[in-house]
């Protein structure tokens, strides 16, 4: 009896796991998990693409977000990320981004000008100083230091966007502008989000933003921001936020949404519960701001929920069926507000 279930056991375990060199068991591979990629709002479809190009060719979750926010940062051309986003009240175009590995590592810019890719800055960050976040002037001289090439980033259609506003200087972030993106549109706030599992079972995230159009110099938004924007971890999952981001920071929103299902919840129980503590905490507010989150846990399972109607998200795999997928969240508020 004591044989037969030594060899049950035996087998189960060369069955459900991943053999390592010399006959050792990775026990940190989660069981069933499908590589995927995942980003907000619909230009995630095209991140997603360029991540999962590196996904297909083995690489790592955390090279897969960086190639996705990259995208987003030069390809795109959207009124609230990268290159094409609107600038501040001064005319000023700053730029954000977080990247972060599962394992814990991770690295931010804030306040970023005149740098085409600020997740690469972010990365690096990561990888060559003892820090998680540069801001400013000093981000921007470790990113010259760092071999990338200051380019000068606000183009004329934001400009004369800038223009336009100042004849009311009138602020008031725009519930969903963010599926209505072109160049130079009067929209205030977004984030591309992304996040990726990989083949070996690791999760990596990235964000990157303009920023809210209009706002006060040296604003930082919840993009860069390590646990409010972004946060991953390998043995539970990862979250990510798009909205208005001083709602993240006040929450410290995507690490609440990995800590809850770290206790038991499903991506979509774990975001709807942390958008219900917005409601809760600011009800009044909640009423005229769009926050949403999207999060993926260790299995490939991935949930959103947002406070209005009107919050997509893209997903991209390996299965069967459409790989490029927009998918609508579910949302406290029935109506989509504008």
């Amino acid at each position: 009896m004591s044989s037969r279930r030594q060899f049950l056991q035996t087998s189960l375990m060369a069955a459900g796991a991943l053999a390592l060199p010399g006959g050792q068991v990775d026990a940190s591979k989660p069981a069933n998990a499908i590589a995927r990629v995942v980003s907000t709002w619909d230009f995630g479809v095209g991140a997603n693409r360029v991540a999962w190009g590196v996904l297909a060719r083995g690489g790592s979750a955390l090279d897969a977000v960086e190639a996705g926010a990259r995208w987003a940062e030069s390809d795109l051309c959207n009124a609230t990320v990268g290159r094409c986003g609107n600038p501040d009240r001064d005319g000023v175009l700053t730029l954000d981004a977080s990247i972060m590995d599962g394992d814990g590592r991770c690295g931010a810019v804030a306040a970023l000008e005149d740098i085409v890719h600020p997740v690469s800055v972010a990365r690096a960050v990561m990888e060559k100083t003892p820090h998680v976040m540069l801001v400013g002037q000093g981000a921007q001289q470790f990113a010259v230091a760092q071999g990338f090439e200051k380019t000068p980033l606000l183009t004329d259609t934001a400009r004369q966007a800038w223009r336009e506003w100042q004849k009311t200087s009138q602020y008031t972030p725009q519930i969903n502008a963010e599926r209505r993106q072109r160049p130079g549109d009067a929209s205030n706030h977004d984030t591309l989000g992304i996040l990726a599992l990989d083949a070996g079972g690791h999760l990596a995230g990235a964000c990157t933003t303009s920023g809210m159009a209009w706002k006060m110099h040296g604003r930082v938004g919840d993009s860069p921001i390590i646990g409010a924007g972004l946060y991953v971890d390998n043995d539970v999952g990862a979250a990510t936020a798009s909205g208005v981001g001083e709602e993240m920071v006040r929450n410290a929103a995507s690490f609440l949404v990995v800590e809850l299902m770290r206790q038991g919840r499903s991506p979509a129980q774990a975001c709807r519960e942390a958008i219900e503590r917005v409601v809760r905490k600011r009800p009044e507010a909640s009423k005229r701001l769009q926050v949403c989150f999207l999060a993926m846990n260790r299995q490939g399972e991935v949930g959103a929920f947002a406070l209005h109607k009107g919050f997509v998200y893209a997903m991209h795999d390996g299965g069967p069926g459409p790989h490029d997928r927009l998918h609508d969240s579910s949302s406290v508020y029935a109506s989509e507000q504008t």
